[in-house]
């Protein structure tokens, strides 16, 4: 079933309308003066042939809400929320009074895209520039050049990451070889994309090897010569020595750890 349609809307002694609400310069409260909303319910009036059933989402709502959610770059939760929070949103959107309830829910809008497709989409975009001509924003002639600036435009193109880049070069290297008629013992065609995958920025820090331990650290001269040396576990001629650091002396013997209580 269709939505409902648009009703003049009485004043309530108890609550203030939105428009004496907000401050009319306002510029979502300009462009909502400049947009023919009566079109989006003629436009979009054959998505509801029957007419039974509950009453569809006004038009009006689900094309401000679109709007809104494009020119902010957001979610469909993000806008639904935002949209009770925001009086100019919903002035946007058609209310007369404020609202404290979610309008729809965030699936609708799924929904809504999916039925009115890249086409109407598109009927969206050209309403935009209408209401840009109408509040002389922009001037007719400039509509017969479009310039597009490609440095911001989005493109569907990989990171170059430095293993995507090793594999790219050594795919290169592989076709030169097959072009010069060199057989290679092994080109890693199928090795590559595993290697890539499991290439990961944070990599664990490798063990410190012996060779690189810090020099031993001894007292100042007054008390007596005490050299600390890490030995890992398992090592030495002995037995296995307890989980933890050995602490020994100058001359060799273990020292004392600790008094005994």
């Amino acid at each position: 079933m269709g939505p409902k349609p648009s009703v003049p809307i009485s004043n309530d002694l108890f609550r203030q309308r939105l428009d004496e609400l907000v401050n009319p310069r306002h510029p979502l409260a300009q462009l909502a003066q400049h947009i023919d909303w009566s079109g989006f319910e003629r436009e979009w009036a054959g998505f509801f042939p029957s007419h039974r059933g509950r009453p569809e989402t006004a038009p009006r709502l689900v094309a401000g809400l679109l709007y809104l959610q494009h020119t902010f770059a957001l979610s469909d939760e993000e806008v639904v929320w935002g949209w009770i929070e925001n009086p100019y949103w919903q002035l946007f959107c058609g209310e007369t009074w404020f609202q404290h309830n979610l309008p729809i829910d965030p699936s609708s809008l799924t929904r809504w895209r999916q039925r009115i497709g890249a086409e109407g989409m598109e009927w969206l975009l050209a309403q935009t520039i209408k209401a840009a001509t109408s509040a002389q924003v922009i001037k007719r002639r400039s509509l017969n050049k479009v310039i597009v600036d490609s440095t911001v435009q989005e493109k569907a193109i990989a990171y170059p990451t430095d293993s995507k880049l090793l594999n790219r070069g050594r795919e290169q290297l592989v076709k030169l070889a097959a072009e010069a008629g060199m057989t290679l013992r092994q080109n890693y065609n199928r090795e590559a994309p595993k290697l890539g995958r499991q290439d990961c920025p944070l990599r664990p820090c490798p063990a410190i090897p012996a060779h690189a331990q810090p020099p031993e650290e001894t007292q100042d001269a007054g008390g007596p010569s005490l050299a600390r040396r890490i030995t890992p576990i398992g090592q030495g001629t002995g037995a296995p020595q307890a989980q933890g650091h050995r602490l020994t002396a100058a001359g060799g013997a273990p020292a004392q750890a600790a008094a005994q209580g």
